[in-house]
C-alpha cells in the first residue's frame, strides 16, 4: 500500500457549525489547515464588569507554533510500519472552528525533517496519548485507498440513480461486492505467486509484495470466466466459444493492468 505524500500544511476547512455540536461521545481528530490561526485557552474571569473573554491570546498559525514548540521524541505505528518521529503538542483553541471547546494541536516532524512541521492534527482526544493519535489518524488511509478502489474498479457512486431507495442502496451494494471479493480471494483465490506473477508482469514495480484489490478482482473474473463457459457435455468447444473466452479473458486482464 502506498504512503500518502507528507504535508506541511493544507487540508480542506471543515463545516463549523458541525463541529461545535458534537456529541460528547464522538472525538474528532483530523488534519489540520495550514492558515488556522489558534488561540490560548480564555483566562479565568476577573470579576470585573462586562462578558468573560472567550479566548486568550493569539498563538498563531500551525507554522508559527512549531517555530517556537518542544519536539519530543517518538516511535508511532502508521502506513504498515513503525517511524520514529517528534512531536509536540498543546491545548489551545481553534476557536474559527471549535469556538470555546478545547482542543489539542499536534505537530508531527520526520526524523529527517529539522524546522517546521511535516503534519499538523488537531483534535478533540484530551487523553489518548499523541503518538497513538498519530497512528489513529494514519488508518484513514486504507479506507480512503478502499473507496478510492470501489470508485475506479467497480464503479461506486457512478451510477445516475434518481430515486431515494436506489441511491440509499446502489453505493452500499457495490461496497458489499468489495468485501466480497476480498473474503473470496482470501478463503478461495489466494496463491502465494500471485505477487510474483505481477512483478514479472510490471518488472519496474519492485516494491509489491502483496495482492492488491485489483489483483483480486482480475483473478476472481477469469475464474468466473472459466465456470461460464465449462462445457456441460464433453466435447471440443466451438470456435465462438474458444474466441469469446480469449475476449473476455484478455478484457479482465486489461481491467487488471488499468
Amino acid at each position: 500500500m502506498p504512503e500518502p505524500a507528507p504535508a506541511r500544511g493544507g487540508g480542506r476547512h471543515l463545516p463549523r457549525q458541525g463541529l461545535r455540536h458534537l456529541p460528547e461521545a464522538i472525538a474528532l481528530t483530523t488534519r489540520l489547515p495550514a492558515s488556522s490561526v489558534l488561540f490560548d485557552l480564555a483566562p479565568p474571569p476577573t470579576k470585573k464588569r462586562g462578558r468573560p473573554r472567550l479566548k486568550g491570546a493569539r498563538l498563531g498559525t500551525p507554522a508559527e507554533l512549531a517555530a517556537t514548540a518542544t519536539f519530543t521524541t517518538a516511535r508511532v505505528a502508521r502506513y504498515g510500519r513503525t517511524d520514529q518521529v517528534g512531536i509536540a503538542e498543546v491545548r489551545c483553541l481553534w476557536y474559527g472552528s471549535f469556538h470555546t471547546q478545547t482542543v489539542r494541536v499536534i505537530l508531527i516532524r520526520d526524523e529527517d525533517t529539522t524546522t517546521g512541521y511535516d503534519l499538523a492534527l488537531v483534535t478533540t482526544d484530551l487523553a489518548t496519548p499523541a503518538a497513538a493519535l498519530v497512528t489513529r489518524y494514519a488508518w484513514r488511509w486504507p479506507i480512503e485507498t478502499t473507496f478510492a478502489e470501489a470508485r475506479t474498479l467497480l464503479g461506486v457512486g457512478q451510477a445516475r440513480n434518481r430515486s431515494e431507495n436506489a441511491v440509499r442502496r446502489t453505493i452500499s451494494f457495490g461496497l458489499y461486492c468489495y468485501s466480497i471479493t476480498v473474503v473470496w480471494y482470501v478463503l478461495h483465490g489466494h496463491h502465494p505467486s500471485d505477487a510474483a506473477d505481477h512483478r514479472a508482469q510490471a518488472p519496474w514495480y519492485t516494491t509489491k509484495t502483496d495482492p492488491s484489490f485489483a489483483d483480486m478482482l482480475a483473478k476472481l473474473r477469469r475464474v468466473i470466466i472459466a465456470a461460464r463457459f465449462l462445457p456441460v457435455t464433453p466435447g471440443q468447444p466451438t470456435d465462438a466459444e474458444i474466441q469469446a473466452v480469449h475476449q473476455a479473458w484478455a478484457h479482465a486482464g486489461l481491467q487488471h493492468t488499468a
